[in-house]
């Protein structure tokens, strides 16, 4: 590719981000292309510490702290991995970014998205992605997965059903350049069909040929 493209992968507890993001990795694969894969919170040394903290149980964590460590481990792995991968031309695909932290520390604990939009700058330095594909799904639905997987639950996922509905509202009113919704209740292979169409649809070369 000619450019790197950054696809964000978001959506409430159970949606399928992980799933998507292998499907996503593996379409790639098929045009002999090797994607970097993140997640967040994590994918340094340092943002998997954080990760540990930020999802351990046994360690409450009052909101304005909690907003700043998320973002101390995302402005690691931009600095570290995102935008050194980017600037290489390489496809970056994130499981979670910003718009997470809109959903749990604003929608969730309630924090100021003036607070919370003037401190994600800084830590991405501006960083947008080309394409953030939300799996919208009821928090029910997704616990429900979580369960029936014999999954243990986080720290966060552990805030009671209030918070998660809260989390979901702001996934299902995200808008904005480059955000998609889809269903994550369709059967995983329609919602990895659906998702790579709006990939390719969005592809830097897609963009060149259409004269954008």
């Amino acid at each position: 590719m000619r450019q790197g493209f950054f696809v964000v992968v978001e959506g409430t507890e159970g949606a399928g981000k992980s799933t998507l993001v292998k499907r996503l990795a593996a379409r790639f694969g098929e045009r002999g292309e090797a994607p970097v894969l993140v997640r967040e919170p994590g994918g340094t040394p340092v943002a998997e510490k954080i990760r540990q903290l930020l999802l351990d149980p046994a360690h409450p964590i009052e909101a304005v702290s909690e907003l700043y460590l998320f973002l101390a481990a995302r402005a690691d792995l931009v600095a570290t991995v995102i935008r050194p991968a980017l600037e290489a031309g390489r496809v970056v695909i994130a499981d979670r970014f910003q718009l997470s932290t809109e959903a749990y520390q604003c929608g969730g604990r309630g924090l100021d998205r003036t607070l919370f939009r003037t401190a994600n700058r800084a830590a991405t330095g501006g960083l947008e992605p080309d394409l953030t594909l939300v799996l919208d799904l009821p928090p029910d639905m997704g616990f429900g997965r979580i369960r029936a997987a014999g999954q243990g639950l986080d720290r966060i996922e552990q805030a009671g059903q209030a918070f998660h509905q809260r989390v979901a509202q702001v996934f299902r009113a995200a808008t904005g350049p480059g955000i998609v919704h889809l269903d994550a209740g369709l059967p995983p292979d329609q919602v990895g069909q659906l998702a790579w169409q709006q990939v390719l649809a969005r592809l830097p070369e897609a963009r060149e040929a259409q004269g954008r």
